[in-house]
Parts: structure tokens; C-alpha cells; sequence
């Protein structure tokens, strides 16, 4: 009988952790970016007129959302998860500690699941997805929003021409992000309803490079990806990095900007009570005839 193939193992769990635990104590001088996203998401929910009794915060840092969400959005209880035990504690109310592709609840519970720039460290993003789906109870919400792949693109190309120009080669020093493109179909592998995908997009502006990689430090954001290289990055090919973001990012006022593109998805436990696409040729009307019918219409008003 023919195994299935092993997924890969892009991620270092065990690092992700470390790298949230060392940033807990002082994320909030660092946590611009999840609050941002968190009062964008607060402000989606606004617009879905119903009530969600029981949501979790999945990787929910240190409870940025829930003090930031407060009685909006519909939520009346918000449990918080995030791997980082120091960051959960951290987060208050009713939090746990606990991996988002091993979580401790038990199926149908939630009616509502949110994940705030946290689900772009899972190995297995689509067997989270499908995990958080059998979470939800019937018509149940979830709401993430993921890294896209344009994020960090200004520091991601200078740290590769630094590397390839003083150390000949290049090593992994920032994460792969989602593709906007694929997105939809993840939520549809894992079986959501009325999946939805879109993006915004975030520009900050540093006083200089190094600015920016203290506070993606000061996140717990920084690299940890297996097989990286476990020393530090040499010094020269920092500063050579940092020389080039300026040389081709640095505007009048002498910053230079980061990107952040914000990959939003949307999708529904399935339920009978949801609304169906209609079948393939199960229309009335021949768009031919529409068309000729418009046409006429506009010949009459000529």
C-alpha cells in the first residue's frame, strides 16, 4: 500500500516559540502592527449584523484583540490561544497555551475563530485549516489575516544582494508568505463555505533599516525557518544590506518604507442554510438574448 508523501517542514516550531516567549515582555513597545490589523478586523466584523456567543483568538499574541474588540463585533466570550506560553499568559482572561495544528478543543465549539498574523508560521497551513473548519459549529465564521507575499519585498531584495554580493550565496532570512492568488483555494481545500479573499496593504516608514529589524525582533517576527543558519548574520553584509534599502527605498524626508501586505480570508462552516451558487446551466434566460435586448433598448433611446 503506497504511503502518503510526508509534508515538508518548512518552519522550526520550537523556534517560532522561543523567538514569541523572548519578545512577550516587551511586545507592546513592538506591537503596532497587530493592533492595526486587529481594529481592521474588529471593523470587518462590524459589518456581519449577528451575535457570536463563544470566539477564539488563535496566536493571540498578547491579547491584543480582545483588548482592543471589547463588546464589539458581536463577541460575548473570547477564548485566546497562543504557542508561546509567556505570550498567552501575557494575553489574560481565558487564555491557553497550545500549537494552532494541535489545539486542545473539542469539535463544533466555536461560533466564531479569528487569527491575527499568526497562522503564517504553520507548517501545515492547510490541515490547520481544516482543523479550524471542524472547530466551528454549523454557519460558524472564520477570519484570519496572513502575511501576503508582497510584505517585507523592500528588505527581503536588499538582504539578497548583500548576501549574494559579499558572501556569494544567499540563506533564508525571511518566511514565506501566503500568495493572494492561492489563498481562495486554501479555504476551499479545507472545506469552508462562500470563501473570500482580498488584501490590503500596510507602508510603514523607518528612520533607517535597522529600526525596522528591531522592531520585526521585538514582534518575535524574525526568521525560523529549518536549515537556516544558526549564527548571527555576518556584520558586513547587514550594513551592506542596509546601505542598499536606502539606496534604492530612501524618500525626501530621509526614511526608507516597509511593506506589509495584509492577505484577509473569510469562509463559513458549511450549513444548509447558507446561500448555494446556482448549477451550471440552471439559468433562465440566454445572456444572448439579454444582450440583444439591451441593444434595443438603446436604439429606441437614440
Amino acid at each position: 500500500m503506497n504511503q502518503p508523501e510526508p509534508l515538508a517542514t518548512v518552519f522550526d516550531s520550537r523556534l517560532v516559540r522561543a523567538h514569541r516567549e523572548r519578545a512577550a515582555p516587551g511586545l507592546a513597545d513592538h506591537d503596532f502592527l497587530f493592533r492595526e490589523v486587529a481594529e481592521r478586523l474588529a471593523d470587518r466584523l462590524l459589518d456581519i449584523n449577528r451575535s457570536f456567543p463563544l470566539a477564539l483568538d488563535l496566536g493571540c499574541h498578547c491579547g491584543e484583540f480582545a483588548a482592543l474588540v471589547g463588546g464589539r463585533g458581536g463577541i460575548e466570550t473570547l477564548i485566546q490561544c497562543d504557542p508561546a506560553p509567556a505570550m498567552a499568559r501575557r494575553a489574560g482572561g481565558l487564555a491557553v497555551a497550545a500549537e494552532a495544528d494541535a489545539l486542545p478543543f473539542r469539535d463544533g465549539i466555536f461560533d466564531l475563530i479569528v487569527s491575527i498574523l499568526s497562522l503564517h508560521w504553520v507548517n501545515d497551513l492547510p490541515g490547520a485549516l481544516v482543523q479550524i473548519r471542524r472547530l466551528l459549529k454549523p454557519d460558524g465564521l472564520f477570519l484570519t489575516a496572513l502575511p501576503g507575499g508582497g510584505t517585507l519585498g523592500e528588505l527581503r531584495a536588499a538582504l539578497t544582494a548583500a548576501e549574494l554580493e559579499i558572501a556569494g550565496g544567499v540563506s533564508p532570512r525571511i518566511a514565506p508568505f501566503v500568495d493572494l492568488r492561492d489563498a481562495g483555494a486554501l479555504l476551499q481545500r479545507a472545506g469552508f463555505a462562500l470563501p473570500v479573499a482580498d488584501s490590503d496593504t500596510i507602508t510603514v516608514r523607518y528612520e533607517n533599516p535597522f529600526r525596522l529589524m528591531a522592531d520585526l525582533r521585538g514582534m518575535g517576527e524574525t526568521a525560523a525557518m529549518r536549515g537556516m543558519p544558526r549564527h548571527f548574520t555576518r556584520r558586513d553584509v547587514i550594513l551592506r544590506a542596509a546601505e542598499t534599502y536606502r539606496q534604492h527605498h530612501e524618500g525626501a524626508d530621509g526614511r526608507i518604507p516597509a511593506t506589509f501586505q495584509i492577505v484577509w480570508l473569510t469562509g463559513w462552516a458549511p450549513d444548509p442554510s447558507q446561500q448555494k451558487p446556482a448549477r451550471p446551466g440552471s439559468a433562465t434566460a440566454r445572456l444572448a438574448d439579454i444582450l440583444r435586448a439591451e441593444a434595443g433598448d438603446r436604439d429606441e433611446e437614440d
